[in-house]
């Protein structure tokens, strides 16, 4: 009966997971891909066209040169497959209701301008359907446990980073009678430490499906070789500044800002740049699943090979959603959690990054978006808990909480409304 089915289907199977595919690509792009760029445009260190332009490029070059060779069929192992050897039409189904729920709930959540998790999306929805139209043994409960617990392990880990990261620059740099002296004194480390993360960032999350697989060891050489360059660089062009006699201190701080400014526009790079690598899975994994799927007549592979086009539709999707819907997610994270300046956008941007390398080390499952949020807040925290908009933050984490429910319910529904149409 598989084969049969699959050969009589294999086009409209195939054509509506494309479909929901790029529907999800779509919504991560809206949602996900604006935290990674929300903070330097909040901070003013690129306007919204030029953040979008960046990210389009950055994005889909992480999506389609690093975004996966191979790639595991079920994300991050939430469901066991091997129990539905004998029907993989469920699956295919499944898969196919999971990413369109996904789909829905990341544009819902990016029009009203919530930073949500697409990670978390993709996971209720493959939970939902597979624990209500298969059974609740299939899912791996530990999976989804330590998913949750990284809801607070993620923002509160970045959120101390972006605290300490900050508090140092005000001690330093900021609150001191000659800042932009001290600046030129102090920012080299800073800017060694930001190429350091966001090339390990790189290495380790967007250059291991390209072929390049370097161990730690060597990541963390060609991290310092990075860090090192990008220090000296910015020694250069800091030691252009001149210092002004007779200036006052608000000349010294817009100086100082600006190189901070110079600095969030690299860590945004390569910030999309690892963000498309890894991300765009959340979009593709399923799909490739269900092509995999379709094309054998029914065999269920624990990897799938992945076409290039496949890939195409993945960053493409990603790219139209970050242009169309961005900007909305953009200015909550950017402007509307606590005021941003460069130097406190840097912060932010530096402690998710460094928080993402940890948890990749580690095995953590954690979100960009949480990170990133978790970070702004900390940086807000350094000037007093006047400095953050309480009730933004309120509603932020209501849509954390919502989105794992939301994606299930809305997959049980497509999964039951798409075995009433196949079988």
């Amino acid at each position: 009966m598989n084969e049969i089915f699959f050969t009589e289907y294999q086009t409209v199977l195939i054509g509506l997971a494309a479909l929901f595919g790029v529907l999800m690509a779509f919504g991560i792009g809206a949602n996900d891909v604006a935290n990674a760029m929300g903070t330097s445009v909040g901070a003013k260190a690129l306007t919204v066209k030029q953040a979008i332009i960046i990210a389009m490029i950055f994005e889909f070059a992480g999506a389609f040169l690093a975004g996966g060779e191979v790639t595991s069929t079920i994300r991050k192992g939430i469901i066991d497959a091997s129990t539905m050897v004998d029907t993989p039409e469920l699956l295919v189904f499944g898969m196919m209701a999971s990413l369109l729920a996904a789909g829905i709930w990341l544009i819902v959540a990016s029009y009203f301008g919530w930073p949500v998790s697409t990670t978390h999306s993709i996971v209720g929805a493959i939970v939902g359907f597979a624990a209500v139209g298969i059974g609740m043994d299939v899912v791996q409960w530990g999976k989804v446990g330590s998913i949750v617990a990284s809801w607070v392990v993620s923002p509160l880990l970045s959120g101390t980073m972006a605290y300490m990261l900050f508090t140092s620059v005000q001690k330093l740099i900021l609150h001191t009678d000659k800042p932009l002296q001290n600046a030129k004194k102090y920012v080299p480390y800073y800017m060694f430490l930001a190429g350091f993360m966001i090339s390990l960032v790189t290495v380790m999350k967007g250059l291991k499906h390209v072929g390049i697989n370097l161990s730690f060891q060597e990541a963390l050489i060609t991290a310092v070789g990075v860090g090192l360059l990008v220090a000296l660089i910015g020694k250069f062009f800091i030691s252009r500044q001149k210092i002004e006699e007779g200036a006052d201190k608000e000349f010294h701080y817009a100086s100082v800002e600006k190189v901070f400014g110079a600095l969030m526009i690299v860590t945004a790079c390569g910030m999309a740049f690892a963000h498309g690598s890894n991300d765009v899975a959340n979009a593709i994994g399923p799909l490739a699943a269900v092509v995999s799927i379709v094309e054998s007549g029914g065999l269920i592979g624990s990897k799938s090979v992945l076409p290039v086009w496949i890939l195409l539709l993945g960053g493409g999707g990603i790219v139209v959603g970050l242009a169309l819907f961005g900007a909305r997610v953009m200015a909550t994270i950017g402007k509307k959690i606590t005021e941003l300046t460069p130097s406190r956008g840097f912060a932010a941007e530096l402690a998710a990054a460094t928080t993402v390398v940890i948890a990749s080390g580690t095995g953590i499952p954690v979100s960009t978006t949480h990170t990133l949020v978790g970070a702004v807040l900390g940086v807000g925290m350094a000037r007093g808990i006047a400095a953050i908009n309480l009730g933004v933050l309120k509603t932020i984490a209501v849509s954390w909480v919502v989105t794992l429910p939301a994606g299930a319910i809305l997959s049980m529904m497509f999964f039951f409304m798409l075995k009433g149409i196949f079988l």
